[in-house]
């Protein structure tokens, strides 16, 4: 009988679980340190060299949030990318170099994306030099899929690169309406995969409903965590680097001017 009874439990599963990256962090101190006070584990994605980068990132990092490089890649309408982008003039020495300042710049980087880079993201030789750079470092990917024919995801796993994939855009329209939709549209993921990841941006609309509806997840039945945390339940708890030798990222926080080069989310 007992043995009966013990073959009938049903070891229980994580629940649902999201990751919210916030990306464009840098620019706007307020909005940053909200989400840095933020209780929940967010993960919030930088651009580099931005006038706030530095601060907010260290401050982020003291209230356990995690960090990451927004690195701005070309996009098919060829806005400005901003200190730091990767074009698709660029040989691979320019690239690798760009990019390892980019990640110096940042303190505490543990993961990258992409910003913009609907173009770059499609081309094979730049992505292969990209994932050559990051594969030196204890990094993660994230294909930000500003276009559903990116291979960037493909090419990060291709090296070895842990890598994910956002699912839903939280806030390309700033209305509460839309946001509450996207976030919606997000747990409904969650309860069909297991996980899901959401990218937004520190607009006031985004933060607001952040602080409101973040604390209710609980009573939803929905966990969140940052996206190393994703990756984990998605790989049996496995650490991600734990018998790779990876080289550290040497910090050099030195500040550049801004671009004043539009830079839209393409």
């Amino acid at each position: 009988m007992l043995l009966g009874m013990v073959s009938n439990i049903v070891l229980a599963g994580p629940p649902p679980t999201i990751a919210i990256i916030i990306d464009d962090m840098g620019h706007d101190r307020l909005e940053g340190e909200r989400l840095a006070r933020l209780e929940q584990p967010i993960t919030l994605s930088f651009l580099p060299y931005r006038r706030h980068t530095v601060e907010l990132a260290k401050l982020s990092h003291s209230l356990n949030k995690e960090i990451m490089l927004h690195a701005p890649m070309a996009n098919t309408q060829h806005f400005g990318l901003g200190p730091g982008g990767l074009s698709e003039n660029m040989n691979q020495a320019q690239i690798t170099r760009t990019l390892r300042r980019a990640l110096q710049s940042v303190p505490h980087v543990q993961g990258v994306n992409n910003h913009m880079g609907s173009l770059l993201t499609q081309r094979l030789q730049p992505m292969d030099w990209v994932m050559t750079e990051l594969d030196q470092y204890p990094l993660y990917f994230v294909d930000s899929r500003t276009i559903a024919s990116s291979i960037a995801g493909d090419v990060a796993r291709a090296h070895g690169i842990p890598s994910l994939t956002r699912d839903v855009f939280l806030d390309h329209e700033q209305t509460e309406e839309f946001v509450d939709r996207q976030f919606k549209l997000l747990i409904q993921r969650a309860r069909q995969q297991g996980t899901a990841i959401a990218i937004g941006h520190p607009h006031k609309i985004t933060v607001d409903y952040l602080e409101k509806h973040l604390p209710l997840l609980d009573e939803q039945g929905i966990a969140i965590a940052t996206v190393s945390g994703i990756w984990a339940i998605r790989n049996d708890n496995r650490t991600m680097f734990a018998n790779e030798k990876k080289q550290a990222i040497v910090p050099a926080y030195a500040r550049k001017p801004e671009s004043n080069n539009s830079a839209a989310q393409l």
